[in-house]
């Protein structure tokens, strides 16, 4: 299973604004920590914003920061929210399934527990488990806010 870019980044950005505690993020200070397109960021960082992960902080130097603890944001509901309904192969939506072997396939049976298996694991973890070292990711990103 591959994360899509957009999840990655989702992330990403969420580590970064927590390592940065109350004080905002802006979305071009993140782009250039990361290496990493800035109008992608951007549309991460909204739709962050539309799921009530973070909170936009206006004014000269605004950005955005934390909406939750981040003991509260688990990273599985993370990955569920920004890779979307889609499934992991086409049989996983009766809507778009065509395979003929769909009454008697165990490959999807299968990789409907792997796929349950990957999000039993990341629920696990939160968002405070990924900055647990701080002092460690914090120089890496060329921020020193924290």
């Amino acid at each position: 299973m591959r994360l899509t870019q957009f999840s990655n980044f989702a992330i990403r950005a969420l580590m970064y604004a927590a390592l940065n505690g109350s004080a905002p993020s802006a979305v071009p200070e993140i782009a250039r920590a990361y290496g990493v397109s800035y109008d992608h960021l951007k549309k991460v960082a909204a739709e962050l914003c539309r799921l009530g992960y973070l909170e936009t902080v206006r004014g000269r130097n605004g950005g955005f920061r934390l909406a939750k603890d981040p003991r509260e944001i688990r990273i599985g509901d993370v990955i569920r929210q920004t890779e979307g309904e889609g499934g992991l192969v086409e049989c996983f939506d009766p809507s778009t399934n065509t395979c003929p072997l769909l009454p008697a396939c165990q490959l999807r049976v299968a990789l409907q527990e792997a796929v349950a298996a990957f999000y039993d694991v990341l629920d696990r973890y939160t968002l405070a488990d990924l900055i647990r070292a701080p002092e460690q990711l914090t120089p890496l990103l060329g921020s020193n806010k924290r």
